[in-house]
This record gives structure tokens, sequence and C-alpha cells, in this order.
């Protein structure tokens, strides 16, 4: 891989191509490096060059962090203090004040901790470029949505207790572009049911950009220039965390309670929830993870450790199996295997099989993930609860800097 710049990587998709990833690892096997991070943060590492870059937090809020470590050694080189918060909002516990995923690109790094603020910052000096403390949201729980960036602009979610609509920044300034409330009809006055954390998805379907962005009880998708709602679907359900996928023509959306998991066709005009909902599946569906397309089937693991395949095209279980644990962190894969990471410490890599599970291997480290794993050259970067970890076989290791470029 040249770089894992966002959430889920360069395509949004989990996707680390033909990487040499290491099937086998534990904490004396195949570890280059182990780094202690401090705070207490769920956000995902991000990489481009010779740099991880990660967002902390203490476990009260007040302080906000954006932490940058050698690659190649795990040294530390930048500990930047974001924003201190004087009296930040209740965090539910399983949650955390730096839970969004930062977006990296070459000289700058955008840093977002929900309505506490967002930030850009100069990857070389560690200079704060501009930041925003603006942008009311009680989340209630802590935030959760990762901010995106595609051409200019920057896109975050804001679907809060009180307050639920998507803004566009400019980001080489921070500001506004357009900021478009939610059009939705929740069917309820509890700020409770409004909640969503996902990450929005931008694609170009038949001619036509979209940005395809997941809320509480439906899903709308906006015009990335200006924020014009292009179509809406309903389909239940709250809290939303998982980011859609676009493949095979339709947009895969994932939802806690309510349908669950449908596919949408998305050529549609205004609310499309009767016309273009091509399947939905109720079955072993994450609320937290995000599922993962390999050729014509999708393969994802519940929040209670039920991994499945689907058919992307109708929709139909190829097969389910247990693995066990508890599971937040989003797979990737690589080189025909899948990797999923624990809330505990373990691991488990498949095989992308639709015919069968087929397990090739389950490692062990001291803590678990609530972090989505990235990938730089053959070697995968993964974040515990804890370190920061570099774990790679050296057979296959990248030669020398630069090698994510």
């Amino acid at each position: 891989m040249r770089y894992w710049n966002q959430y889920r990587g360069p395509d949004g998709n989990g996707w680390a191509g033909q990487a040499r990833l290491p099937v086998e690892w534990s904490e004396e096997k195949n570890i280059a490096w182990k780094t202690f991070i401090k705070g207490k943060a769920w956000s995902s590492p991000v990489v481009w060059g010779d740099e991880v870059w990660m967002t902390s937090a203490t476990e009260d809020g007040k302080e906000l962090y954006a932490v940058c470590v050698d690659a190649h050694t795990g040294r530390i080189l930048k500990d930047i203090t974001v924003f201190r918060i004087a009296e930040p909002m209740f965090c539910y516990p399983f949650n955390s004040y730096a839970s969004p995923t930062p977006v990296v690109e070459e000289g700058r790094l955008w840093v977002h901790y929900g309505s506490a603020g967002t930030a850009c910052l100069d990857t070389r000096t560690g200079e704060i470029l501009w930041s925003r403390q603006d942008l009311p949201c009680d989340h209630y729980r802590g935030p959760g949505s990762s901010p995106i960036v595609w051409g200019d602009l920057l896109f975050i979610n804001f679907d809060g207790f009180d307050f639920q609509y998507v803004v566009a920044l400019d980001k080489h300034t921070g500001r506004t572009v357009w900021k478009q409330d939610r059009s939705i009809d929740y069917g309820t006055d509890n700020g409770d049911l409004k909640k969503a954390y996902s990450t929005p998805t931008v694609f170009r379907h038949e001619g036509r950009w979209q940005l395809v962005s997941p809320a509480a009880v439906g899903t709308v998708a906006y015009d990335p220039l200006t924020g014009r709602e292009l179509w809406k679907v309903y389909h239940g359900g709250f809290n939303a965390a998982v980011r859609p996928i676009y493949t095979h023509g339709l947009v895969l959306i994932t939802t806690e309670r309510g349908l669950k998991l449908l596919a949408v066709r998305p050529d549609g005009q205004g609310d499309i929830t009767e016309t273009h909902i091509v399947w939905s599946n109720a079955k072993q569906v994450p609320s937290r993870s995000s599922p993962i397309v390999v050729g014509d089937y999708l393969y994802m693991v519940s929040d209670i450790g039920v991994a499945s395949c689907l058919d992307v095209r109708t929709g139909e279980t190829m097969w389910a199996e247990r693995l066990g644990g508890k599971y937040s962190a989003s797979p990737l894969y690589a080189s025909g295997n899948i990797y999923f990471f624990d809330e505990e410490g373990k691991s488990y890599v498949i095989r992308a099989n639709p015919e069968k599970m087929e397990r090739v291997a389950v490692n062990v480290l001291e803590n678990g993930c609530m972090a989505s794993p990235a990938v730089l050259g053959n070697a995968l970067i993964v974040r515990t609860k804890t370190h920061l970890y570099r774990i790679e076989d050296p057979t296959f290791r990248s030669a020398g800097p630069g090698e994510n470029r």
C-alpha cells in the first residue's frame, strides 16, 4: 500500500490488495515494534510516508491530542495538544473522546473530536493551521463519526441528541462551504433515538457524484459539491456507526435495529424507500464493525462474534459460524485473507471463501482492539486499547524509508 490515509484505507473499504501481511503473530512473534500510546482513544491509525498518525485524549476528555509515530522504529515523533476542554460533554465509558479517525495527506492532517473541535495540522511542524469549535452537537454518548476528504472538501456527520446535520468544510481554511440539516422524519421527539455515528462515503454512479451519509432511521445521499439532497431511504434503527460500501452498482447500508443490512440502488430521486431497496438481511449483522466485500461476496462479524458471508447481488447468506469474542474494529482484506480483531486481544485470519468458513490462524495480543487496523507496505499497523504495533513477517519486510509512498 502506498498510504492508508483514512478510516478503512485509501478506498474506504478495508482493502490492502496484494500486501503480504503476516497471518501469525504474538507478543513474541512477528512484532517489529510496540509503542505505548497515552490516553484513551478508539480512533484508527492512518499512515502517510514514514509516519503513523492517530488521535488520543485523556480519559476525562479535557485534553485532546494528535500523536505521530515513526513507522520504522515506533518512536513517538510528535505529541501535540490540539484542544483543551474545560467542561467536556458526557462520554459513555464504552466510547472515548477521541474515537473519530483522522485523515492524512502530504503535509496535512485533519483531526476531529466531534463538537469538541476539528482542526488541520501541518504534519512537518505540528502547527495548527486552522480549527473549528463552533459546530454544535450533543453526542450524548461521545463522538464517533470520522471525517473524510474529497477534493478540497472535508465532510463530517453531526447526528446528535439535539442537532442532526452534515457539513462540508474547505479543507485548506476550515470555512463552511455548505451545511445541510437532516430532512429525515424520525417519528419521535426522543433525541436519544436520533443519534448516529457513521462515516459517509463518496462515489460516482452513472456519472453522478454522491455523498452517502447514514443517520438514524434513514440514509441520505447529497451532491458533495453543493449539499443538495439527491435521494433518501428509510430503514429504521438508530446509532448507525458502520460506513456504507458502494459495490456492484449498489450501496450497502448497515443499521442498528431496523432492516439492519440493506442494498440500495443509488440512481433515484427523492424518497426511494419503496422502489430502490434491492434486498435486506437481518441475520448476525454488526452495529459497529463495517463489512468487507471481496469479489461477489460480503464478509462480516457481528458484535458478539458470529462471522458470516453473503452474496452481494442477492443478500443470501452463504454461511455463518461463531468465532467468539466481541467486535468493534472493522476487518481488512489482503492476498486472499480477511482479518478480524476483537475487543479482548484475539484476532482471527480466515480465507475469503464463500463456500465455507476456513480459518487460517488465531492470534493473541495483550490487549484488544476498538480501532481498525491500517497497512504499511507488508506490515499491519494495529492499535490496541493501550499500544500501537507494527506486525510484520521479516521475510517480507519492506526496504528502507518511503516504503509507503
